[in-house]
């Protein structure tokens, strides 16, 4: 694919299942996707819907069931350098430092030491984080070790960027900056993300586009485009345009938990709920 952009993910007809002791679970069917190079896109659903499944066959950690997951064309058939994963629970190495940990992944590609170091310290400073490149992980916050995570898989120049919940563990504000971090670094770097959420907002803040995946077995349920302007300020989580995509995606999502618990709650009931409970002791009804 010379001359071409790098970074197409393509899933056609995805499908996943597991042998248990029960028998057969089929987690993922008839899945179909794309992100195209320098995008980012988000996955949403409900609980249980195989969104980190999808993304961990992406990361080439498990073997589809059925149909096709290529990146540029090409099957993947396991990890991947070109591939950087990033989970919610920090996976640094504590013995070494900020910098030691960013320049790992070069060093096992047989980098030379002084090119490690230059990007490790260009790609420190770009997450801000350039005066702690000599401290070990105890003595980060759990926002800067992210960082970290993020800017170690970004150094051996992936095509993709997959993240799964990568920010669940922070608070409110740290996961804001943790955001706004992570958008100014991709449209830096231009390189494609996949990004698995259980939050809605921030699905909306990141992305392009945002696809809704189904309950269990999980699906496409729907794809949505999100037309806001970039760059992009946690004010704008305020506006119109923000707030009626908030609804839209939180209607779909809101539908497939209620199909996942196989529609044994209303909308009407859980309304009649909040209404019989209000001002009431909850203890006494827990």
């Amino acid at each position: 694919m010379a001359g071409t952009a790098r970074g197409l993910i393509e899933v056609h007809d995805f499908c996943l299942r597991y042998e248990t002791m029960e028998g057969a679970v089929d987690a993922v069917s008839d899945v179909s996707l794309n992100v195209q190079p320098g995008e980012f896109v988000s996955i949403v659903g409900p609980s249980g819907c195989g969104k980190s499944t999808l993304l961990n066959a992406l990361a080439g950690f498990l073997t589809p069931s059925g149909g096709t997951v290529t990146v540029d064309g090409e099957a993947i058939s396991g990890p991947s350098a070109d591939r950087g994963m990033i989970f919610q629970q920090y996976s640094l190495f504590p013995w070494k430092t900020v910098r030691e940990n960013v320049e790992f992944g070069l060093k096992m590609k047989g980098v030379s030491r002084s090119e490690r170091e230059r990007r490790a310290r260009t790609l420190l400073g770009l997450a801000g984080l350039t005066p702690f490149e000599n401290h070990y992980p105890d003595r980060l916050s759990g926002g800067m070790k992210q960082r970290v995570g993020i800017v170690r898989a970004l150094a051996t120049g992936p095509r993709i960027l997959l993240l799964d919940e990568p920010f669940g563990a922070l608070d409110a504000q740290t996961r804001l900056i943790m955001q706004q971090i992570l958008t100014n670094m991709w449209q830096r770097l231009k390189i494609s993300v996949l990004f698995v959420t259980h939050d809605i907002d921030e699905a909306i803040f990141l992305s392009d586009r945002i696809y809704v995946m189904t309950a269990r077995p999980g699906g496409i349920k729907a794809e949505v485009a999100v037309p806001l302007p970039r760059p992009r300020e946690p004010s704008m989580t305020l506006s119109s345009e923000f707030l009626g995509l908030r609804r839209g995606l939180m209607s779909l999502i809101r539908e497939e938990s209620i199909r996942a618990m196989g529609g044994e709650v209303s909308l009407d009931s859980l309304k009649g709920l909040a209404i019989n409970l209000e001002g009431q002791d909850l203890s006494a009804v827990l």
